[in-house]
Order: C-alpha cells, then structure tokens, then sequence
C-alpha cells in the first residue's frame, strides 16, 4: 500500500477493525518511511448488477438513478430519507444475494413496488404511473381497485 503523503511503498498495519456498516475491513496504517497515518478501507469484489432494459439493451444498475424515482414518489409525503436508503439497501442485498447480476427492469420496477406498497400508497400510484406508464384515467383506476 502507497503512503498518500510521501509515496512510499512499505506501511505497516496498526489498527483493523470491520466498518460502522459492516461491509469493510476498516484498516489504519503507518507509513514506515514519513510515519504519518492514514486510513484504507478493504471490500469484497462484486460484479456489477446490469439492468436489462424492454428494447433489449443494458446499463449499469444506478442506485442514484433508482433513489431520484423514489424521492419524486414520495415528494410531500410522510417518508424520510432513512426509509427510503433502506428501501434501496432491501433491494440490492436481494439482488446480490439472488447472484443474478442482469436483472430485468421489469423485475426491479416490481421490487420497488411491492415495497412501496407497504411504504406509503400514494408514493406507490406515483411510482406505479410512470414505471406502469399509464396512458389514461383507466390505469389509474384500474391500480386504485387493486389497492382498495
């Protein structure tokens, strides 16, 4: 490991423990030539979750992308950030644990909503309009039964 501050290559570990979330090895070093300290954090490798889109092609799964949805569902309404970070963490254990690293759109469109179901229903009918993309009053309606 390269000390950030002289770039010298030898560092010895004085300190490791696992991370407040509990995802990483959190690992205090001292460089053996400047001795300064600094900090490394040390995480398993994982392929990356891809997104299969309805025309057949992929992205890259964006958590940042998904959360933005999220928040428009839930703008004014009695959600807090926190839930909704949990709600995203929910989602990607269950994709990573599932070690399905394409995953239809469809499907994570569906994951979101069933949790959103038990979240807030309005933030659901917000969410299920544009991923169902109603294109009139009856798909509305026709969700609103269901929930009713």
């Amino acid at each position: 490991m390269k000390c950030p501050f002289c770039g010298h290559s030898e560092t010895k570990v004085v300190d490791s423990r696992d991370s407040d979330a509990q995802d990483a090895i959190r690992r205090r070093r001292e460089c053996l030539e400047c001795t300064k300290r600094f900090t490394t954090y040390e995480r398993r490798e994982e392929m990356p979750l891809m997104v299969l889109k309805k025309d057949g092609s992929t992205e890259p799964f964006d958590r940042g992308k998904l959360l933005r949805g999220l928040v428009v569902a839930t703008a004014k309404r009695p959600v807090s950030t926190a839930r909704l970070e949990a709600l995203m963490d929910d989602i990607e254990a269950e994709l990573h644990n599932a070690m399905q690293y394409e995953i239809p759109a469809k499907r994570l469109g569906d994951m979101v909503l069933v949790r959103l179901l038990d979240l807030d229903k309005v933030a659901y009918i917000r969410f299920a309009s544009v991923y169902k993309e109603f294109a009139d009053l009856d798909g509305f309606t026709s969700e609103l039964k269901k929930l009713g």
